[in-house]
């Protein structure tokens, strides 16, 4: 089984968008750093504009993920609403 990750900037913007990644991918591992979380996900992570708005409380455009992007590994598949990571079988 292969993993896929993201690495974020530790700061109160990204944690919203880790706890909408934890809440939409249950088999997630965080692994929080001084200036950086970076989370596991085993084969495929999706990262949903509409969980990250629940917990922000205002309207999120997914592009922002890349302001606190620090690193990922897998295959990226964006859309409006989904920002997905994966490995191709």
């Amino acid at each position: 089984m292969s993993k896929v990750f993201i690495a974020l900037q530790t700061n109160e913007a990204s944690r919203c968008i880790v706890q909408a990644i934890l809440a939409d991918n249950p088999d997630a591992i965080v692994n929080r750093q001084p200036a950086m979380i970076k989370i596991d996900v085993p084969d495929r992570m999706v990262i949903r504009r509409e969980t990250i708005e629940e917990e922000v409380g205002r309207p999120f455009d997914l592009q922002e993920i890349h302001v606190h992007l620090i690193s990922l590994s897998g295959h990226v598949d964006e859309s409006e609403d989904e920002f997905t990571l994966s490995w191709a079988r």
